[in-house]
């Protein structure tokens, strides 16, 4: 990490990753395309020992770029708070964006007096704050034409997204009401929340996201899908979005013919951030290609991600069956037979 925060969650097991809302949090989310870096670390490895050492789990920390540790969320009854985690992020970003504001006001003050060389040079350090704090960045290369540097440009510079708590609680509830038409396969409906979503706050990925899979997955709408996609590369988007967003891109791509493109996008997806979905279809290609070993390296880290995940399960089951492992293939998808791609594979094997 070289700028920035970064809030690493050590949890006591993927059952609490899996069931804990820390994982939900619009604001972390958020923060996260603000140079917040977001990781869940397992304790055992070299940063929990460094955090961590008397292996009191599960725990939550805030460093700095340069590993200094700011602050520690304890847990509480065994559980982390996601409020105690959101509002300690949000009193230390505050903090930070005060002494830029105070930068700010020092370097008008500065030109006022006459004194331009110091005023450009505390305004360029507020405009290098442009992935933190856009706004004030953005405020920063207006300041500086004014005193004729030109070489900074302020279209450059996306906005940040919208805080508001009142605001985070709409979008959340139109996205949960979103997820269930689409989960109930009301794809019309689902879009309708989503594009809802999206014009709450343009600045926020996860809308975004959504209906950008919803296009490409379910409506077939793959121009659509391409035009939100792309919004969300052009935006500081977090890892997660920016991965959906390239792995749609690249499968899109491949489907129309564009097979090395394609590819190149996937791989960039994985880099970007692991999706088991990802995985599963790089997976796909490289079988397609008769590249049995890689399609099995990729098979495997899907499973890697979620070993009791249905659809990893059966999907590796279908690469078993055609190495050799037929017995091991047919006892996973009879297991999961009650799902839909598991009967199609069950056929298949």
């Amino acid at each position: 990490m070289k700028e920035g925060l970064a809030v690493y969650w050590f949890p006591i097991s993927k059952e609490e990753v899996d069931r804990s809302s820390l994982r939900e949090s619009r604001t972390l989310q958020l923060y996260s395309q603000q140079c917040v870096t977001m990781g869940i670390v397992d304790a055992r490895t070299a940063l929990g020992q460094k955090y961590v050492p008397d292996g009191k789990l599960p725990v939550a920390v805030l460093v700095q770029a340069d590993g200094t540790m700011v602050s520690k969320i304890e847990n509480k009854n065994g559980k982390l708070a996601v409020g105690d985690l959101e509002k300690l992020v949000e009193a230390e970003m505050k903090k930070r964006e005060s002494a830029v504001k105070e930068k700010m006001e020092d370097a008008k003050s500065k030109a006022k007096a006459g004194d331009s060389k110091t005023a450009i040079a505390e305004l360029r350090q507020v405009a290098e704050q442009k992935c933190m704090f856009p706004g004030k960045a953005k405020d920063a290369v207006k300041e500086l034409k004014k005193l004729g540097v030109t070489d900074v440009n302020a279209e450059a510079m996306p906005d940040g997204p919208n805080f508001d708590p009142a605001l985070s609680a709409r979008i959340q509830k139109t996205m949960s009401a979103g997820l269930k038409a689409e989960n109930d396969a009301k794809y019309t409906e689902a879009q309708k929340f989503y594009t809802a979503a999206v014009n709450m706050d343009p600045n926020d990925p996860t809308p975004l996201r959504y209906l950008g899979e919803l296009y490409r997955h379910h409506t077939g709408e793959w121009e659509k899908a391409r035009t939100t996609f792309d919004k969300i590369l052009a935006m500081p988007a977090d890892p997660l979005s920016r991965a959906v967003a390239l792995h749609g891109l690249g499968k899109m791509t491949i489907h129309e013919g564009d097979f090395k493109q394609g590819l190149g996008l996937m791989e960039a997806s994985v880099k970007e951030f692991p999706l088991a979905l990802a995985y599963r279809n790089l997976a796909v290609y490289w079988n397609s290609e008769g590249d049995k070993a890689k399609a099995d390296q990729y098979t495997r880290k899907a499973l890697a991600l979620d070993q009791h995940d249905p659809f990893n399960l059966i999907f590796a089951a279908a690469f078993m069956a055609g190495n050799g492992h037929s017995d091991e293939a047919l006892k996973i998808a009879r297991e999961n037979e009650a799902l839909l791609c598991a009967s199609h594979n069950l056929a298949a094997i």
